[in-house]
């Protein structure tokens, strides 16, 4: 057995910041050894029979074994190897390690930035286990808290919580990314419907064309590239010629007519009220902004 954890004391001024963290460990468990390990504060020691809830966020990533988790939304799932496993403040959970038992890395944390992220359905007490694999990335920075933990330099808790909301990015990119590599002809056909819209922003290709010429239907070219992007290809597209708008607004002298006709919106009043809706002004008030 091997083990390393630290509890940690934020301030009030702290909490403004939006999220901090209350506690960084790793763990080695063998086969034989006992579960959980001791010397834990009050309120994170459990027994595995009857669980328990936190009044905190944790994140947990083994880096090498398997083990049984189970949560009051999500019911019983398996633990592998190269699996983050989110926990949720008020939500009953159990878990411990199978087998020839885990390397196991956590992270506690609370506040407002990831209420936030759950009010806004990025992460759901239903979905809890995110696969990455092993990540030797994910590895460092995780012994990096580690480190900043034990040694707790001025302002720490803000080091802490980018490291967190790091990890959250990492975590949720990652698995969006090896879920979708798994089929290679999909992922291609994603990063290849990405460099035809960038490249066609000032032609009349369409959405339509674009799955044509890369040998699929709408629908099916439609729903690969939502599940990799969160985004349809049409409010992809849309988005970057107004980035590519704001850019025209800023550089050039080129009335708004030329710029919604070169863009290929259907009508410069068009072009206005997806502009305004995007960025809050009108094209030529945007235009007034960039050249103060």
């Amino acid at each position: 057995m091997k083990k390393k954890f630290k509890y940690l004391v934020a301030t009030d001024h702290d909490l403004e910041w939006g999220l901090t963290v209350s506690t960084v460990g790793y763990e080695e468990i063998d086969k034989d050894d006992e579960y959980p390990t001791r010397g834990h504060a009050d309120g994170y020691f459990f027994q595995t029979d009857k669980g328990r809830v936190l009044d905190e966020y944790q994140l947990q990533y083994v880096a090498e074994g398997t083990g049984v988790f189970q949560t009051a939304s999500a019911g019983t799932l398996e633990l592998h190897s190269g699996d983050i496993f989110l926990l949720y403040p008020g939500e009953w959970h159990t878990y411990h390690p199978t087998g020839n038992g885990w390397k196991c890395y956590w992270i506690g944390f609370k506040g407002k930035n990831m209420d936030d992220r759950v009010k806004a359905k990025y992460l759901s007490v239903e979905k809890p286990i995110y696969y990455i694999g092993y990540n030797s990335e994910v590895v460092r920075i995780l012994n990096n808290a580690l480190d900043i933990s034990e040694k707790e330099p001025v302002h720490y808790q803000q080091t802490l919580a980018g490291i967190v909301n790091y990890l959250i990015g990492m975590m949720y990119s990652l698995e969006k990314s090896e879920s979708l590599s798994k089929n290679s002809d999909d992922y291609n056909l994603v990063n290849r419907g990405r460099l035809m819209i960038r490249e066609n922003l000032e032609t009349s290709l369409t959405i339509q064309e674009i799955a044509n010429n890369l040998g699929v239907s709408y629908s099916k070219f439609r729903r690969i590239f939502k599940d990799f992007t969160d985004l349809s290809p049409a409010y992809y597209q849309m988005d970057l010629k107004l980035q590519r708008a704001k850019d025209l607004l800023s550089t050039t002298d080129l009335s708004i007519k030329d710029i919604a006709y070169q863009l290929n919106f259907t009508s410069p009043d068009y072009f206005s009220t997806k502009f305004k809706l995007k960025t809050g002004l009108k094209p030529s008030e945007f235009r007034d902004e960039s050249n103060k």
